[in-house]
């Protein structure tokens, strides 16, 4: 595919007022042909709003875009399509009652003459080189509702790939995926840099950033913080100008020694992989880092444990005494609590106020003769507001107004407001900024040093290696091995993850 001769994709002073909100102030933004654009900032920076603008979804209230020599106060969704804008977006648009193909050419189906019938083998055979472009392992007639959450994000980047783009948005596109799936995609975005497209790289994961990114702009208060040319792009370059100031280490040593378990799974398997077994102990205060591929039911386990989801076999003990799975109230009565992958979906209801969001696991609490006190709901979510540092002026917002690291802060306080015993945080920073998982861990290492056992599984290795005290590698449904900090590398990780030894020391 060439790039046209013509390409001009510019943003000019563009403005975003809600009210009460200055969203974007005076943005000036140019996209070359053949570039990587790496466009980094906190939540709330404005990266969206500057984004929803270029497709079309919002209309600026100030500035102008400027596509090929000709001037938009605003564009429509269709007028950003024809221009050759294609999004990749990090809440993924996958219809579980369709297959791969469905979604890929949804709206854009093709059919047979003369009756117009759906071309399903046409379809299947269009998707099949976009899969393999993406490094995906399963079909185009593979339904979506089989697909996990890293595999839906692969439907989405092929859906991208399969119309005439000038310009692909990616969005957070590695937010769920593994090492080798994030290999795959950057060469992808090489093969679009190849035939001249155009790509803006929306992430949190900076190092990614910095490997891809030919030019790199930042946001901070819906002001352009700057713009780093290719030879200043780093990591602690970009989180300096991302929030003013640089970051500590990940890495905060434990507070007291880790104690006795308090929760052990021994011989534990689920339906996903009925051959597996798993035996680790999650000790008080620590933070038990779990690995592993996509797809080797670290999900799964996490989610039987607290209830979910069956638990085919095995034992469970919190705090030594046993404990029958398969009752998330149970799970709640026992102190063991689960923040799950997919906070807008399982861990929060969108259009209740975070004051209900964080009383909602413990609404017994706030009930009198079967009516709920709504001021004990608030002055309850006025302090976990408080202690966790979420942004917002009021907790009777609706939750979806919020953005993503604070809705996981408000994840968070729905059971820091109660009695843990055991927390499992399952991906417990995806798409969220720099400032906001330096938050979270901290939190994290303050429930630790309580006494309260944590648990994280992350596709991260980053922060697999930099918050953890103890790492446990998952493959197919069994422990493969277990890491103390002395041993923490990717290589060793990876090794455990595909069935390899890993070594004694960290290489």
């Amino acid at each position: 595919m060439k790039q046209p001769a013509s390409f001009d994709f510019r943003l000019e002073g563009i403005s975003k007022v809600y009210p009460g909100v200055i969203a974007l102030d005076g943005v000036s933004l140019a996209v070359r042909a053949g570039e990587v654009l790496g466009l980094v900032g906190e939540n709330g920076a404005g990266k969206s709003t500057l984004m929803k603008i270029l497709g079309g979804v919002t209309h600026p209230t100030q500035g102008v875009i400027v596509i090929d020599g000709e001037e938009y106060s605003g564009l429509t969704v269709l007028q950003s399509q024809r221009a050759g804008v294609a999004f990749v977006h990090q809440e993924l648009n996958v219809f579980d009652n369709l297959d791969v193909a469905g979604n890929i050419f949804l709206g854009r189906e093709m059919r047979r003459r003369p009756f117009g019938l759906l071309d399903v083998a046409g379809m299947h055979d269009a998707v099949e080189p976009l899969l393999k472009r993406v490094g995906a392992k399963f079909r185009p007639d593979t339904a979506a509702s089989r697909l996990s959450l890293a595999e839906q994000q692969m439907v989405e980047i092929a859906k991208a790939l399969s119309v005439d783009a000038r310009l692909v948005i990616m969005d957070e596109p590695t937010s769920c995926l593994t090492i080798t799936e994030t290999e795959a995609l950057l060469e992808v975005i090489r093969d679009l840099k190849r035939q001249g497209i155009a790509v803006i790289f929306i992430s949190h994961r900076l190092g990614e950033v910095a490997q891809c990114a030919d030019r790199v702009v930042v946001l901070r208060d819906g002001q352009i913080a700057g713009e780093l040319a290719q030879g200043e792009i780093s990591h602690n370059t970009m989180i300096r100008l991302m929030i003013g100031r640089d970051l500590k280490s990940l890495y905060t040593p434990p507070e007291i020694a880790a104690g006795r378990a308090v929760l052990s799974v021994r011989n534990a398997f689920t339906a996903a992989h009925p051959g597996g077994r798993c035996d680790f102990d999650v000790r008080s205060g620590e933070i038990l880092g779990m690995a592993g591929l996509v797809g080797a039911g670290r999900t799964e386990l996490a989610e039987a444990v607290f209830g979910v989801r069956k638990l085919l076999g095995g034992e469970i003990r919190i705090s030594g005494k046993l404990f029958k799975a398969g009752d998330p109230q149970a799970a709640i009565a026992n102190g063991l609590y689960l923040v799950p992958e997919d906070r807008k979906n399982t861990g929060l209801i969108l259009d209740l106020e975070i004051a209900e969001n964080i009383t909602l696991a413990n609404l017994a609490e706030f009930a009198r003769y079967g009516l709920v006190s709504h001021g004990g709901q608030v002055a309850v979510a006025q302090e976990m507001r408080r202690k966790l540092r979420i942004k917002t002026n009021d907790v009777t917002q609706a939750a979806h107004e919020m953005s993503g690291g604070n809705q996981q802060k408000t994840v968070l306080a729905k059971w820091l407001s109660m009695k843990p015993r055991v927390v499992i945080f399952d991906e417990p920073t995806r798409g969220i900024d720099v400032g906001s998982k330096s938050e979270i861990y901290a939190i994290m290492r303050q429930l630790a040093d309580a006494g309260i056992g944590v648990m994280m599984i992350s596709s991260d290795m980053e922060e697999l290696i930099g918050v953890s005290d103890r790492v446990i590698v998952m493959r197919e449904g069994s422990i493969a091995g277990e890491l103390s900090r002395t041993e923490f590398s990717e290589h060793n990780i990876l090794s455990l993850a595909v069935g390899k030894p890993a070594m004694e020391k960290a290489p």
